[in-house]
C-alpha cells in the first residue's frame, strides 16, 4: 500500500513549491491591475513598482526551486525536509509580502524606514527574512549536487549557484542593509536612473551587483544544463562560477568607489 501511495505523498510534499510560485504569479498579476488604478509616487516613483519587482524576484525564486524538486528524484523529494524548507520559505514570502503592500498602500518607505520603533523592527525582521530566503536554497542544492536525476555539471551548477548566491548575497546584502540607502554618493537628480530597475546613472548603486548576486542559483544551473547535453564537463561550471563571482564583486567595488554601472 505504501509503495502505491509514494507517488502521491511526494507530490503532496513537494507541492508547496509549484503553489508558491503560482501564488506569486497571482500577487504580480493583482499588483500590476492595481497600480494602475492606484498611481500615487513615492520619490518620484510609483508606490506599486517595489512590490512588483519583489513579486517577480519570489516568481523567480520559486520558479527554479520548483523545477528543481520537480527533476529531483522521487527519494530525495519525499524527504520531509524539501517540504519543510518550502513551507518556511512559503512563510517569509507571506510576511514581507504583506509588510511591502501595507506599505505601499500607505506611500511609506519599506526599506530605510527606521522612523518609529515599529518601522526599525520590520527593518530588521525583513533582514532575517532574507537571509532565510537564500541560506535554505542551499539544503535543496544540498540534496541535488548528488542527485542521479542530474547530469553532473548540472548537479556542480545547482551547488555552486545556491552558495554563491548566498555568500555574496549576505554580503552584499549585508553592506546595503546597514548602509542606509542604494546609493553611494549624494544622488541631486533622482530621474537620472535606468528605466524600470531604477538604478542611478549618477552615482554608485549597489543594486546592480545585489542582483548579480541573488541570481547565481539561476545562472548556474543553466550553464550546468548546457554543459551536460554539450558535453563540455563540470570545469564548464568552475570557470563560469569563477566569472560570474568575479564580475559581481567588481560591480560591487564599482558601486563602492561612487561609481554607476552606466553614466548618462
Amino acid at each position: 500500500m505504501s509503495d502505491l501511495l509514494a507517488p502521491f505523498l511526494v507530490q503532496g510534499r513537494s507541492i508547496i513549491f509549484v503553489q508558491l510560485t503560482a501564488l506569486c504569479a497571482l500577487l504580480l498579476i493583482a499588483i500590476v491591475i492595481w497600480g494602475q488604478f492606484d498611481q500615487r509616487t513615492l520619490d518620484g516613483v510609483a508606490v506599486w513598482v517595489k512590490p512588483a519587482k519583489f513579486s517577480v524576484s519570489f516568481l523567480v525564486h520559486f520558479a527554479t526551486l520548483t523545477i528543481i524538486v520537480a527533476v529531483m528524484s522521487p527519494e530525495n523529494a519525499a524527504l520531509r525536509i524539501v517540504a519543510g524548507v518550502g513551507w518556511v520559505l512559503a512563510a517569509v514570502f507571506v510576511a514581507e509580502m504583506a509588510y511591502l503592500i501595507f506599505q505601499a498602500a500607505q506611500v511609506q518607505h519599506s526599506h530605510f524606514n527606521e522612523t518609529t520603533s515599529f518601522h526599525s523592527m520590520m527593518y530588521s525582521l525583513m533582514g532575517v527574512g532574507a537571509v532565510i530566503l537564500i541560506a535554505l536554497p542551499v539544503i535543496i542544492a544540498w540534496l541535488a549536487k548528488s542527485d542521479i536525476a542530474f547530469g553532473p555539471a548540472t548537479q556542480s551548477g545547482i551547488w555552486w549557484g545556491a552558495v554563491i548566491s548566498f555568500v555574496l548575497t549576505l554580503v552584499i546584502g549585508g553592506y546595503l542593509g546597514g548602509n542606509g540607502s542604494h546609493f553611494v554618493g549624494n544622488q541631486s537628480n533622482p530621474e537620472l536612473v535606468l528605466p524600470f530597475l531604477g538604478w542611478s546613472t549618477e552615482v554608485g548603486d549597489l543594486r546592480p551587483a545585489h542582483f548579480l548576486s541573488l541570481h547565481a542559483l539561476q545562472v548556474l544551473p543553466l550553464i550546468g544544463l548546457w554543459a551536460d547535453r554539450t558535453d563540455h564537463g563540470i570545469t564548464t561550471i568552475w570557470v563560469a562560477g569563477f566569472i560570474y563571482s568575479a564580475l559581481t564583486i567588481a560591480l560591487f567595488i564599482q558601486a563602492l568607489l561612487g561609481q554607476p554601472l552606466i553614466r548618462m
